[in-house]
């Protein structure tokens, strides 16, 4: 969908009107059918939504918000920073799904925030030789194996600019999520590599230029990490951080979180170990296990003649159906996830139409969560 500027200005300025956090912004954009709109229609909003707070729809009268929100599509304009609102294309489809997903994403970079396969990486700011070898040696496995992934973290201290490094060390595409605007970039030591990453990845985040990276913030992205990613992969962490928050975040969304193990009296192993020990977390020992459990290793050659034919023996499809069909038959086996990205379909809705199809005999599961085509 090709978002205009009058909607992406409206998006911005709909997060800036008091009493409407993300669920709410997204639930009016939903119903009237734009962040436009819901301010064109202020006065019929208590008719289409019953029940909806007279102060909630008074406080969209708001010019300041209209301003502070031109200010800001300016200031992207003139950094070449992509705006995507909510229903934009570029927008990333997996974290769409997620209920408190941001109305508004700020974005500098050429990496593909919907690439077929995302990960992100993420442990302790005191990261140890042990913790940095692991992102070293895992990153340049995974490339052999998974060429066109794409690698997530925070740009912080520790693990996440090690994963980035290692990522742009093998050629990876790799995005960090900043808990601040694009103004600037925190910490200032990792100004080099964030450079770097722009042009082999991208910076992206949900707060407009001016934001001072508050802790708060720093726990508030971790939604955006998580929700992004179809897997989390916790490499160190302490009995309490920031990685353990995205690895709950990331179950919450019904995504796969992986951990590496430690020795039993390591400080930065104690969480991972925890992690894994809890069950809230698969053991990884190297990048094959990763690609085994996520059943990225299934051949992605097109399914033979005789499957066609015998697909036609079925009964008549849905169109949502025949396009899955479609795009299992052209990229073969694939993860819940990605088809959910290439359909566009909500994960919701894909679900049951994956069951229905399994139901009638089209496709099976494989271990993993992987759907083929019989």
């Amino acid at each position: 969908m090709t978002i205009t500027e009058e909607e992406q200005i409206n998006a911005i300025a709909l997060t800036l009107v008091p009493g409407i956090g993300h669920i709410i912004a997204k639930r009016l954009m939903e119903t009237i059918g734009s962040a436009t709109d819901v301010f064109a229609l202020r006065k019929e909003l208590a008719r289409r939504l019953p029940g909806i707070s007279p102060r909630l729809v008074n406080a969209l009268d708001n010019p300041q918000a209209r301003v502070r929100a031109e200010h800001e599509y300016a200031f992207a304009r003139k950094n070449h920073i992509r705006c995507l609102t909510y229903h934009d294309d570029a927008y990333p489809t997996r974290l769409r799904e997620c209920d408190d997903a941001p109305t508004v994403l700020f974005y500098k970079g050429n990496a593909d925030l919907n690439a077929r396969r995302i990960v992100n990486m993420v442990g302790t700011r005191r990261a140890t030789e042990y913790g940095t070898h692991l992102c070293a040696t895992f990153l340049h496995e995974l490339k052999a194996l998974c060429p066109d992934i794409l690698v997530a973290s925070g740009l912080a201290y520790g693990i996440d600019i090690h994963a980035h490094r290692s990522a742009l060390a093998n050629g990876l595409p790799t995005v960090g999520v900043l808990a601040h605007g694009l103004d600037r970039i925190y910490p200032y030591a990792h100004r080099q590599t964030a450079k770097e990453m722009i042009e082999r990845g991208g910076l992206l985040t949900e707060y407009l230029s001016g934001t001072t990276p508050d802790r708060h913030n720093f726990i508030s992205r971790n939604r955006i990490v998580a929700g992004m990613s179809d897997a989390t992969i916790v490499v160190e962490s302490a009995e309490k951080g920031g990685s353990l928050i995205t690895a709950d975040i990331a179950s919450s969304y019904h995504r796969d979180c992986f951990a590496f193990p430690g020795r039993t009296g390591d400080e930065y192993s104690r969480g991972c170990n925890r992690l894994i020990h809890d069950n809230k977390a698969t053991m990884l020992l190297s990048a094959e296990d990763l690609v085994l459990s996520m059943g990225w290793d299934t051949p992605s050659n097109a399914p033979k003649k005789k499957s066609n034919v015998q697909r036609n023996l079925f009964p008549e499809l849905t169109e949502e159906e025949r396009q899955i069909v479609a795009i299992l038959e052209r990229q073969g086996d694939l993860q819940i996830n990605t088809i959910v990205v290439e359909a566009d379909i909500p994960v919701r809705r894909m679900t049951s139409i994956l069951f229905d199809l399994e139901m009638k005999g089209v496709i099976r599961v494989l271990a993993g969560g992987v759907y083929q085509l019989l």
